[in-house]
């Protein structure tokens, strides 16, 4: 099966994106994630750019082992020598030079005839050459430069010993069909395009970055030029995680394979997006919150019955974690039966009803049904969840240059029980003093506070949602003029949900 050769821009033209700036310890965090990734090339920069670019691609090609680290130049013996320079220290380093070749940037930006381009583009890649022996040749814009004249630079820079030949559709012109027809002719008319590795970097102008790329492949490319996230100028550049998982699940259409490890998708596409600060859209493929997501009761259904009937990937494959059921106002019955029994609730056919016309009446009101609301649901209308534990007591100090502390006392039947616990705060305090008592240990998920009433003596709702070290989640409810009691009382809520959901599986599996 053929290999096809990820090269990764997101260091070079992923930062182009307006408002993506890095800094040099995030440019090496990005790579060392590439490289545990399995690209082959990293582009870590365009070293004459600036003294940080410089710095940048010099200190990637010191310390990232494994990939290919890749500087970019232009057709400049000043762009080449530092590029040289920032590449150097890298075991596989390489050189990329670029000049464009279409009319449009001929006549207007470089103001040169078609003859001079020509010796200038094999020039450049045979000066290149001195420094290291991987160079690789993009003619920009090479998808509205005049095909014969690309044919012929291409074999050019071949014969002055580019190992690799880049096609870019620079400002995303091409539509599928004619860029895989564009890529197919070079293969067939270049007398030496058998001594190069054709690779491809499309831009997304038309939202074409990816099919055009895809095209390029199944036409004889054997590189592809991607970003992670699909970062890049103007629109962007063909997305890494697309066009690697588009390769892998189509294995039938493709038969090539590529070195990435797909489970470290997700967690590279999230790095990307803190450090750049560029969101992920939900609905973006592969990677997207949405992207794994199903709210319709038809799929839903399907979903339950058999995964492939509306997903062709696997959530694991990408690193994401598992599929995910939003329940909403297009939610059927077996999700939400679903989706309770994996929070240890089972019911029967005519509280499930009960609980379903619940669940539709506050869909209808907000966009997506959280647990605690179903939880919420089942515990006002169908079950009456025991109180194992009351608070019958507690007190705590806290202020400035003092260590907040707490006493609660809880009464469990006719046993009463106090703890002390000092903690970060006296919620904490509480909270550590509780799980003292009851033995119970929870990671705390969220909290939140809310005013009920209005006035200095308004009354505070707290909601946590905590999960059990055995993995069972529960949410807890407590409501008091005091917002210390009341983060207790919704802590204690918790763990007798817990003791009641663990008592129900219990009575269950009996």
């Amino acid at each position: 099966m053929k290999r096809i050769i990820i090269f990764d821009t997101t260091l070079r033209d992923g930062e182009q994106s307006p408002g993506a700036s890095l800094d040099i310890k995030a440019k090496i965090e990005i790579a060392k994630q590439l490289a545990r990734l399995g690209v082959n090339v990293i582009e870590a920069g365009f070293p004459i750019a600036s003294k940080g670019d410089f710095s940048a691609v010099h200190e990637i090609a010191s310390v990232v082992r494994g990939p290919s680290i890749c500087g970019l130049a232009r057709a400049k013996t000043k762009d080449i020598d530092e590029c040289a320079k920032a590449v150097r220290s890298a075991k596989k380093p390489r050189i990329h030079v670029f000049l464009a070749t279409s009319n449009i940037h001929m006549k207007f930006k470089l103001k040169k005839a078609k003859e001079e381009i020509l010796k200038q583009a094999a020039y450049f890649v045979k000066y290149a050459c001195n420094y290291c022996d991987d160079v690789e040749f993009s003619p920009e814009d090479a998808s509205r430069s005049d095909i014969d004249f690309l044919c012929r630079v291409v074999e050019a820079v071949i014969s002055s010993g580019a190992k690799t030949v880049n096609i870019p559709d620079t400002v995303g012109y091409a539509m599928p069909s004619e860029f895989g027809s564009l890529i197919k002719i070079i293969k067939t008319k270049v007398p030496n395009a058998n001594k190069a590795v054709l690779s491809v970097h499309c831009h997304n102008d038309l939202g074409l970055a990816v099919s055009n790329s895809l095209s390029a492949v199944q036409n004889g490319a054997e590189q592809v030029e991607c970003t992670v996230n699909g970062l890049g100028e103007r629109a962007g550049n063909a997305s890494l995680e697309e066009i690697v998982m588009a390769l892998k699940t189509r294995k039938d259409l493709f038969d090539c394979e590529t070195s990435i490890k797909t489970q470290e998708l997700y967690k590279i596409s999230r790095l990307v997006s803190k450090l750049t600060g560029i969101v992920v859209q939900p609905n973006k493929a592969i990677v997207g919150q949405n992207a794994f997501s199903h709210e319709a009761g038809i799929h839903q259904d399907g979903i339950l019955k058999k995964r492939i009937t509306y997903e062709i990937m696997k959530p694991e494959d990408v690193g994401f974690g598992s599929t995910r059921l939003v329940l909403g106002k297009h939610s059927g019955k077996h999700a939400l039966r679903d989706r309770l029994k994996k929070l240890g609730v089972e019911l029967s056919e005519d509280d499930l009803a009960k609980a379903f016309k619940r669940f539709k009446d506050l869909a209808d009101k907000k966009k997506e049904v959280f647990d605690e609301d179903l939880l919420a649901i089942v515990e006002d209308e169908i079950i009456s969840v025991p109180e194992t534990y009351r608070i019958s007591g507690f007190e705590y100090k806290s202020g400035k240059n003092v260590e907040p502390c707490a006493t609660i006392e809880l009464t469990k039947g006719d046993i009463v029980k106090k703890e002390s616990s000092s903690g970060d705060g006296p919620v904490d305090a509480c909270y550590k003093a509780i799980e003292k008592i009851t033995g119970a240990k929870f990671n705390l998920l969220d909290y939140s506070l809310k005013s009920t009433t209005s006035g200095k003596d308004a009354l505070g709702e707290v909601s946590v949602r905590v999960v059990s070290g055995s993995g069972v989640e529960v949410s807890g409810r407590g409501a008091s003029t005091d917002i210390i009691e009341a983060s207790a009382k919704a802590y204690v809520n918790a763990v007798n949900k817990l003791v009641f959901t663990k008592a129900r599986k219990t009575k269950l599996e009996l």
